[in-house]
This record gives C-alpha cells, structure tokens and sequence, in this order.
C-alpha cells in the first residue's frame, strides 16, 4: 500500500459533505491537502484545526476554467507537487427527458464532468511526473443505471464512467491510476430531499471518506478501476 506521507492529494467541492469529509480523512492520515472551494475563506475557517503545513484552501468552481489553473498553480506553488486529483464537485436537479429547461442541462453538463475533465487534463501531466499518480472520481450508482426521472443527472453521471475509464487508459503507462467510486444515497445537502429511506439508512460521509482513502492508497498493482458502494439491496448491483 502507498503510504501517504509526504503525498499531495487536491479535493473538489471541499466545503460541506462528501468533499469536506475526505479532506478531514486524508489530513488525518497524513496527507498533504489542497482543498478547493467556491469560497474558500470560509472553508479555512471550517478546518480552522487542521494542520496549516498541509493544508492550502484555493477557490475552485467547476464551471469557471479560470479557477483551474489558478488552483493548481496554488497548490505546486505550496507542495511542490501533486500525487492524486479527487474530482468531487458535483450537482443535481430535476431535468427530466419531459420536463425542464436547456439551461438546466448545460448547468449539469458543465459542472459535472466538463469540470473535472478539464481540471484532469491540467493535472495529468503531474499526475504522471510522480510515477504513481492517482484520479479519483466521485461518480455515483446513476452513472450505472438510470432508477429515476432525472435523466441529465444520469447521464453526467455516465459521462463521468467515461472519463474514468478513459484517464485510466492514456495514464496506465505513466503509473497512472484512474478509479470511479460509485455511491448510492449518501447522507449530504444533496440528498435532503430523498424519501425513499431514511438519513440513517444512507451512507455516511465519514464512511465513503474511508474507501476514497483505500482508493488513495492502493498499488499500481492493485488498483481498482470501479467501486460501487451501496446502501441498500439491488439484484443488479
């Protein structure tokens, strides 16, 4: 297993959830973090107690390229290096095939795999520098199946398999491993809404922060390029 010490790990949408618990998590076991925001003066106040030697805070939106390079920039300006890429941005609405506007699917689009597709493509080349370079992408079970009416978020979420898939084949050669971790219903603002079971039956952050870590740290001999993580029975899954 890779040992974290001394390894720089970026995280998208640092700020709350999914995103905010993995930082915790690697910060805990020893890696260096850069955590990127939309506001990330208040995501410093957030992890006010974290080590501030491993730790840089950078804005980063995935639908403003600008933020990219700067974030990037900011990080090899601080660590001099970068080892692993966790693409966890993401959003959701109701777009439907019947219903909703085209706005609200290029929102999706935009956030949701043109953000970490170009954020990979920058990072990449660091990424395949180091030897043993990681990219992490929080895709979902709905980049597996499609279980409901919310047809552009399915099909971000396919488009993000893609993507995995497709780093891990021009990466391979350069060490390079790519991995899509694939959750159900995970307890976060995003899932608020969810009346099909109950917060407690969801996935708790601090648990997939977990796996994200093994991901992290698993060999170039041993990686694995899918990881479907549920919470509740599918005969397909």
């Amino acid at each position: 297993m890779l040992k974290p010490d001394g390894r720089v790990v970026m995280v998208s949408g640092a700020s709350r959830g999914i995103g905010l618990a993995i930082v915790r998590k690697l910060l805990e076991a020893g890696y260096s973090v850069s955590a990127g925001a939309r506001d990330p003066q208040a995501l410093a106040s957030t992890l006010s107690d974290a080590p501030a030697d491993r730790l840089v805070c950078a804005r980063y939106d995935a639908a403003d390229r600008a933020t990219h390079a700067t974030w990037l920039d900011a990080t090899l300006a601080r660590f001099s290096r970068l080892d692993a890429l966790v693409n966890n941005a993401g959003t959701s609405n109701t777009f439907s095939i019947e219903e909703g506007e085209e706005e609200d699917l290029d929102a999706l689009w935009a956030i949701n795999v043109k953000g970490p597709l170009f954020l990979t493509r920058i990072c990449l080349p660091h990424l395949k520098a180091c030897g043993s370079g990681r990219v992490i992408n929080v895709a979902s079970l709905s980049g597996k199946r499609v279980r409901n009416e919310n047809i552009a978020y399915n099909m971000t979420k396919h488009a993000v398999m893609a993507l995995t898939h497709g780093t891990r084949r021009i990466g391979w050669d350069h060490g390079v491993r790519a991995t899509a971790i694939c959750p159900s219903f995970v307890a976060t603002d995003l899932t608020d809404g969810v009346t099909k079971i109950t917060r407690e039956e969801m996935i708790d952050p601090a648990d997939f922060a977990e796996i994200t870590a093994l991901a992290l740290a698993l060999p170039n001999t041993a990686a694995m390029a899918e990881m479907l993580v549920n919470c509740r029975l599918e005969d397909t899954l």
